[in-house]
């Protein structure tokens, strides 16, 4: 009996650790049928933290602020507290995002 309880538990416990896990690798980023534009995503992820992986090879991370129609508007720019950042749109090759936990 004590060893059935003990089996429980250490079920009940997995289960409590892996759950989440599992929940969020469920979880991701769907692409929308037809073209998506790097402006598009950028709009999705208005006042989100994202990387942005420029054409010179340079990541530069910040929140989107504003995205207009040439250029996005990056504030909080990680390691530089005080400044923000105005990037061609043209010029990303990759936005970095978190979708996941």
């Amino acid at each position: 009996m004590k060893k059935a309880i003990g089996i429980l538990v250490i079920a009940i416990l997995c289960m409590a650790v892996f759950s989440p896990v599992l929940m969020a690798a469920e979880k991701g980023y769907e692409l929308k049928a037809g073209a998506v534009s790097v402006k598009e995503v950028l709009i999705e992820n208005t006042g989100k933290r994202v990387i942005l992986r420029l054409e010179s090879g340079e990541n530069l991370e910040g929140t989107v602020s504003r995205v207009g129609d040439l250029v996005v508007h990056i504030s909080k720019i990680a390691t530089r507290e005080y400044y923000d950042a105005v990037v061609r749109i043209d010029r990303i090759s990759a936005v970095i995002f978190k979708v996941r936990g």
